[in-house]
């Protein structure tokens, strides 16, 4: 399963949303159970093997494989393509219906969207995906950049320009992308295994209260701050 950054949600106290003494801007539900949610849920028979699923914080995308059609053996490349294109689109109208069931129960479970996708070989569709605004400030060079792209008729705005940007570091810095996914983690993993703290930033109780009974002994009369002698005040 890919996943993006943010998609991990809070699963709990000192789960994987927390960074360091702050949160994540949001409360979503983690994904970790999703793809075995998927495969139990997907009816059987719709796709050859399991689906790929890729996730952000706005959106789940499922694209499964689909069986290639029959064609005699003499078809062209181009009745290879035709032909698988014409079994996705059957295969989005036979299970419309079904499929927006299941998008609504993970919609409920892991709060995001649902979209949904096929392909056949080297063809694949998208089928209605999400489009989400994403707001930037650009200095003069990089806005040069965008309108760059606009005048030589590569975008139609700015906008267009930064998303085929975004696309086309997305294609030729793939691996580099799943390096640092794989990495970010990784880092989760470890710190969901540290210490849990309370929101007052203090321990869980069971270390509280062996921190208690083991310093009780040694422990300053209420009133002294430090048990030394006054630090005069500075300045």
């Amino acid at each position: 399963m890919m996943v993006g950054r943010g998609h991990r949600g809070r699963p709990g106290r000192g789960g994987p949303g927390r960074r360091g003494s702050g949160r994540v801007p949001t409360d979503l539900p983690g994904t970790d159970d999703l793809t075995g949610w998927l495969t139990g849920r997907l009816p059987d028979g719709w796709f050859v093997g399991a689906p790929s699923v890729t996730v952000d914080r706005e959106e789940i995308l499922v694209v499964g494989e689909l069986p290639a059609p029959s064609l005699d053996e003499g078809a062209d490349e181009a009745a290879h393509s035709a032909a698988a294109r014409g079994r996705i689109e059957r295969f989005r109208e036979e299970t419309r219906t079904e499929r927006m069931e299941v998008a609504r129960q993970a919609e409920h479970r892991y709060g995001r969207k649902v979209a949904w996708g096929a392909r056949i070989g080297e063809v694949e569709e998208l089928f209605t995906t999400l489009s989400v605004p994403v707001m930037t400030r650009l200095r003069q060079q990089e806005r040069l950049v965008l309108d760059t792209l606009v005048d030589a008729g590569v975008a139609r705005s700015r906008s267009d320009a930064l998303a085929w940007a975004v696309a086309l570091v997305g294609e030729h810095a793939g691996t580099w992308l799943e390096d640092l996914r794989g990495a970010m983690s990784a880092v989760d993993e470890l710190r969901a295994k540290g210490p849990v703290l309370d929101d007052d930033g203090t321990a869980g109780q069971e270390g509280s209260q062996e921190g208690s009974q083991e310093g009780t002994a040694g422990a300053p009369d209420p009133g002294d701050e430090g048990g030394g002698d006054p630090i005069p005040p500075q300045g």
